[in-house]
């Protein structure tokens, strides 16, 4: 069909057509179709030889131009194309007489090939549609002016004015203003984030309600939806082992057949007194029918279908190769941090001691942690301002690494942190409170802070990092999906470690690690279990990720090394998508194998019946295209995935 691209100038757009091989591939079967027909019509009428061969030699012509083209830019590179069997097979059709059927063949031959194209083609929309995310022209703040630009004429630097409802154009971090982005199309996250200054926004997503200022970060070439459409790209041209097998044993295997028909050919006459010309069109029936079309086009067929549809629910995978490797794991190696949980801790219990009210604790707690950057005293900050605090500022502030803070307010010292500061500071926690918080710990209630305030003990406050509320589920559904073990691997301390993993399901544990140490247990869970899946971060876990059979970076929208790290990526930090990725490359390596097998039966099937009972070249062509038509639509069922 034709295509139609548009370009702005003077704000008026202006379209032109583009003619290509969408419009003459088939213009070219149509016509061969015609031909057909016309060269029949002219043999029922007698009309002279001269014309009725113009014809038919104008048919081979428009029926076999594009995989002429094919063969010989295959020959070029040495190599051979399954095409060069059905045009040979024309051509014996030809030298025999049998025009009429070497055109039907070239014409089912090149419908066949049309028919995939456009099938094909629905495979290709992915990448369609994350182009089309991008604007063409943006509106870039030059003082007080608003101009327009094409968006590669932006640069970093650049603050982009944002109307309700555009979509953003390049990567960048509000300056001014707030809204709510719809991500869908990166992260496959159906619900909107709500941004405000200072946070980061993506090329390619869309703003429902804000009007704001962005400052550009990265230029269009650099951007995360750049990137994903270079990765999309990259992944449909990547073979999956499977597929490089086939491709090579094509070559093998096109030339194999072209030799035992040629002996078939020649020997037949020899030595069973076979007309030569009868066993000449058998041959040629043989050439075609053993072509390996459908075997060939069998695993293209379902492996991009497969990417196509992940990467429109945002997860990327690397090649087909990363998609065949994750359908053989059998364990899956979580990082905790970030992926098990939210990745941002919270206060999840405050206890005061009896005569000591909430808010007091609080309080002393809050206002010791006030100066403190440390995540644990953001999240404690937090925490106290929901319950309706202002913390006081401290006079004088002191953090001890890896044990707490000590401050001094009003006179009084308030020390907030681990049992071992407090023996540090020379006033051992009472047993009571040393009780109180072993439970919590053992509960795996993450950091437990004791809290005292001149001479008095106030109680004490435990921060942890919440799993996912559906973390649970989601390891549950990787168990039903096929995989056997499931294993956390973590820099926390043990016990919160393992009563997360008693609450989640998981199988094992293994806590207080380095990234060397997770390194060290991939390979060790390989040689145990079989093929492993390590999901983390994409930074702290590389090493761990890069050695996994499937490595798989969650939440990694925007993040440049987790881009770059994984086998697969999963844009948006949802759980889910790593069940759904493992369900989808299992289903799709089972219609891989579906259209191996069935391709392979019809070609033995086909084969058989030419060299025993005989076979047509017009119901050999049917059977031959049909198969190959079949295998392809039972690929493009990947489409419809939906785990």
């Amino acid at each position: 069909m034709s295509t139609f691209h548009h370009t702005r100038a003077d704000g008026e757009r202006r379209w032109r057509l583009h003619v290509d091989d969408r419009v003459i591939e088939p213009l070219f079967v149509a016509l061969t179709l015609a031909g057909i027909i016309a060269g029949s019509l002219m043999e029922r009428v007698g009309a002279a030889p001269g014309l009725l061969l113009a014809v038919q030699v104008a048919t081979y012509v428009f029926g076999s131009f594009y995989a002429v083209r094919a063969i010989v830019a295959a020959l070029r590179e040495r190599t051979v194309e399954v095409d060069l069997l059905m045009v040979l097979a024309a051509l014996g059709a030809a030298y025999v007489g049998a025009w009429a059927e070497g055109a039907i063949l070239l014409f089912l031959f090149s419908l066949s090939n049309l028919l995939q194209s456009y099938a094909m083609e629905r495979t290709r929309r992915a990448i369609s549609a994350l182009l089309e995310l991008r604007p063409e022209t943006v509106r870039v703040r030059r003082g007080d002016a608003l101009i327009e630009l094409p968006v590669e004429a932006v640069q970093v630097g650049d603050v982009v004015a944002l109307h309700p409802g555009d979509r953003v154009p390049l990567d960048g971090v509000i300056l001014r203003g707030s809204g709510s982005f719809d991500e869908s199309a990166l992260t496959g996250e159906s619900m909107p984030v709500q941004k405000g200054e200072g946070a980061t926004v993506l090329a390619g997503t869309l703003n429902q309600n804000g009007a704001l200022d962005v400052l550009v970060s990265r230029p269009a070439s650099e951007s995360t939806l750049a990137r994903i459409i270079g990765m999309v790209s990259e992944a449909q041209a990547r073979k999956a082992r499977t597929q490089s097998f086939l491709d090579r044993a094509e070559q093998y295997y096109a030339v194999g057949v072209i030799g035992a028909v040629a002996l078939f050919i020649t020997l037949g006459p020899l030595f069973f007194g076979v007309p030569f010309a009868e066993n000449f069109y058998r041959g040629m029936v043989l050439l075609t029918v053993a072509s390996p079309c459908a075997l060939v086009i069998s695993v293209p067929a379902a492996l991009l279908s497969a990417i196509a549809n992940a990467a429109r629910r945002g997860v990327l995978f690397k090649g087909g190769a990363h998609l065949e490797e994750l359908s053989r794991v059998r364990v899956v190696a979580f990082d905790k941090t970030g992926t098990l949980t939210y990745g941002r801790p919270e206060v999840t219990d405050v206890v005061p001691l009896p005569g000591v009210g909430e808010a007091e604790l609080l309080a002393a707690v809050a206002c010791a942690e006030q100066p403190s950057e440390h995540p644990i005293a953001r999240a404690i900050l937090t925490y106290a301002a929901s319950r309706g605090l202002t913390p006081e500022e401290p006079e004088q502030f002191e953090a001890i690494t890896g044990m707490g803070v000590r401050a001094r307010r009003e006179g009084e010292e308030i020390v907030v942190g681990s049992a071992r500061l407090m023996e540090h500071v020379g006033h051992p926690a009472p047993p009571a409170l040393l009780a109180e918080a072993e439970r919590l710990a053992d509960e795996g209630r993450g950091t437990v802070l004791l809290a005292r305030r001149g001479e008095r003990w106030l109680g004490l406050v435990a921060v942890m990092d919440r799993e996912r509320a559906d973390a649970a589920a989601q390891i549950a559904a990787l168990r039903a999906a096929g995989i056997a073990r499931v294993v956390m691997l973590t820099g926390d301390s043990p016990r919160v470690a393992e009563a997360m993993a008693r609450r989640l399901g998981v199988d094992e544990v293994y806590a207080g690690l380095l990234p060397e140490d997770k390194l060290r247990l991939v390979g060790e869970l390989e040689r145990r279990y079989g093929p492993v899946a390590m999901v983390g971060d994409g930074v702290n876990d590389a090493p761990a990720l890069a050695a996994a059979t499937s490595g798989v970076a969650m939440g990694a929208a925007g993040t440049d090394a987790a881009l770059e790290t994984a086998d697969i990526v999963l844009m948006s930090d949802d759980l889910g998508a790593i069940g759904y990725a493992v369900g989808l490359s299992k289903r799709t390596q089972r219609i891989v194998w579906q259209n191996i097998a069935f391709a392979m039966a019809v070609v033995v099937v086909l084969v058989i019946s030419t060299l025993t009972v005989g076979v047509p070249l017009p119901i050999g062509v049917v059977g031959h295209e049909g198969s190959t038509i079949l295998v392809v639509l039972n690929g493009l069922r990947l489409l419809a995935y939906r785990g």
